[in-house]
């Protein structure tokens, strides 16, 4: 019997707790493609005690090898785009991508410059958008939150932002 005709033992339980385990426990990669940081600073205050984003197990990582989520602050430009999408695709399947503020989504107040190619989603996939000139800690969460509740659910992409149910 060849390994193709065996019947798999695990019955997938071992997908059901990766899964679980991932939306559980989500591990997210932070990166600024450039902006005022306002943004930044926001994200940064969701990881302090008064918000403590860690309550819902999320853990900031360094490495893109290691994350689940993608958070991208700042509008895209000439320089930093190949980064991007090299941070992308360094990170495993299944991926969730979120831009917040008003730079991350069209490119904010700096897309009439000549460097600026706009937001992150002229160059990678996005799922989740958070708008706000910067987003409250609240909005970011509850974008993160929202991006969670479809992780791996293989449900085509929702326009979950743009605005509509986020503060």
């Amino acid at each position: 019997m060849s390994i193709e005709q065996r019947p798999r033992r695990c019955g997938g339980w071992l997908e059901r707790l990766i899964q679980h385990a991932r939306v559980r426990s989500p591990w997210l990669l932070h990166f600024d493609c450039g902006s005022c940081n306002g943004c930044d600073i926001e994200v940064l205050a969701c990881l302090t005690p008064l918000y403590d984003v860690e309550r819902f197990g999320i853990v900031n990582v360094g490495n893109p090898l290691h994350a689940d989520l993608l958070l991208v602050t700042g509008t895209v430009n000439r320089r930093n785009a190949r980064v991007l999408a090299n941070l992308y695709r360094q990170m495993a399947a299944p991926k969730k991508v979120v831009a917040i503020g008003a730079c991350g989504l069209s490119g904010g107040i700096f897309r009439e410059a000549d460097n600026v190619i706009g937001g992150i989603d002229r160059i990678i996939p996005v799922d989740c958008y958070v708008p706000g000139c910067p987003p409250r800690p609240e909005a970011i969460i509850d974008g993160v939150m929202r991006v969670l509740e479809r992780f791996g659910t293989g449900h085509p992409k929702e326009d979950v932002a743009k605005g509509k149910g986020i503060p």
